[in-house]
């Protein structure tokens, strides 16, 4: 991933937190028939530092697990908020008129080599742990133990857990740092009452970062 010097977010813990508010990974993995992409639920643990281990499970019918290059490090990809800037918001716009559209985001690349775990109980330690993580938020929180015990065991005994100890974790967040502070100013102000889906996410994210 390319990453000029002003998007670079070497930070761990700034890199797990987005990991844990958008756990969805794509994983990236090299099969027989090349590279392959996967969207699967990873949970971020703080043991095997400096970087962490993610857990996941994948079905047992996708080849995946068994398909992939022991030799070659897999890649997880967390997307955080993101928002087409327009050149409108610029406050600069008005002065010079050289200006032009962009896109923010943030994100997070994980390496590191994937374990298969084929051990029910693992499987549902970790599914306990995954759902505990993202019931959290609920007043009404659902456990895997709510659901009949055989039911459970019969869908753990069609999936596959998922482990890879990171060993690479890169972290780009490109919010408007290459801006001068009237221009993230007015981009903050054109998000906020923009209605974009991450608009006010993407706002919080350039008023931080350009005070820091």
């Amino acid at each position: 991933m390319y990453i000029p010097d002003q998007f670079q977010e070497p930070r761990v813990e700034v890199m797990h937190e987005l990991i844990r508010l958008y756990p969805l990974a794509t994983l990236v993995t090299l099969s027989s028939d090349g590279l392959t992409a996967n969207h699967i639920p990873l949970h971020i643990s703080e043991d095997s530092p400096p970087f962490g281990t993610l857990r996941g499970h994948v079905a047992r019918s996708n080849p995946m697990w068994n398909d992939f290059s022991e030799n070659v490090d897999v890649l997880a990809i967390f997307h955080g908020p993101n928002a087409y800037i327009t050149p409108s918001w610029y406050a600069t716009k008005q002065e010079t008129g050289k200006v032009v559209p962009t896109w923010n985001y943030t994100t997070v690349h994980a390496y590191g080599s994937l374990k298969v775990i084929d051990n029910a109980l693992w499987i549902r330690s970790q599914l306990e742990s995954l759902t505990a993580h993202n019931e959290a938020s609920f007043a009404k929180q659902w456990q895997v133990s709510d659901a009949p015990h055989e039911f459970t065991e019969r869908l753990i005994g069609a999936i596959v857990g998922i482990e890879i100890v990171i060993t690479k974790l890169i972290g780009k967040w490109k919010v408007s740092q290459n801006q001068p502070i009237e221009n993230q100013a007015s981009v903050i102000q054109g998000l906020n009452a923009s209605g974009l889906r991450d608009g006010e996410l993407m706002a919080a994210e350039i008023e931080f970062y350009g005070k820091n």
